[in-house]
């Protein structure tokens, strides 16, 4: 069973465009998925390039998150269909807190052409109304790369903390054989 499962998808959400669709992704979304990735300088600084020849690569991701309980995968659509935004949404249970559940966003991707039309805050305003009650989360956390100042201004204008400094350890890629 999808980790959202229990909430109303698709729904509406209000943009400054008019209504857009926030949905599950699926395996037909993929190509849309990668090109949302490209179309941020950060991801595309890192290979997010849209490329042909990483497609299996974006697949497997795909299916894996697709495939697991505690994640999921959402797409907005605009009033044609076409994809403008994304996010990845993975509950945790935790022992911390008192038994406290997380909520964790990541990799939200509004289209370059589209941020400040509303879409990521009613996203993230979906995020902390809908989902984080109906998952019993007491806390939905994400993270951010230090560089996407106006990104940070987003989130705290939305509520969020910069509560806690993040580290990350790239792990060296070992060669299959």
């Amino acid at each position: 069973m999808r980790m959202l499962a229990s909430l109303d998808l698709p729904t509406a959400l209000d943009s400054r465009l008019g209504p857009v669709v926030l949905r599950r992704a699926g395996v037909a979304d993929l190509a849309a998925l990668m090109e949302l990735l490209s179309d941020d300088t950060i991801s595309a600084s890192r290979g997010d390039v849209a490329s042909a020849d990483d497609e299996p690569a974006y697949r497997a991701a795909l299916e894996e998150i697709l495939g697991d309980t505690g994640n999921d995968l959402l797409v907005v659509g605009d009033g044609d269909g076409r994809l403008v935004a994304t996010m990845q949404l993975t509950r945790i249970p935790g022992m911390a807190r008192r038994g406290s559940t997380r909520l964790l966003v990541e990799a939200v991707r509004v289209r370059s052409d589209l941020r400040s039309a509303g879409i990521g805050g009613a996203m993230m305003r979906w995020v902390t109304e809908v989902a984080a009650p109906t998952l019993g989360s007491s806390l939905v956390q994400l993270t951010s790369d230090a560089a996407r100042v106006d990104a940070h201004r987003f989130y705290e204008r939305l509520g969020f903390a910069a509560s806690h400094v993040g580290f990350k350890y790239r792990v060296p890629r070992v060669e299959q054989g």
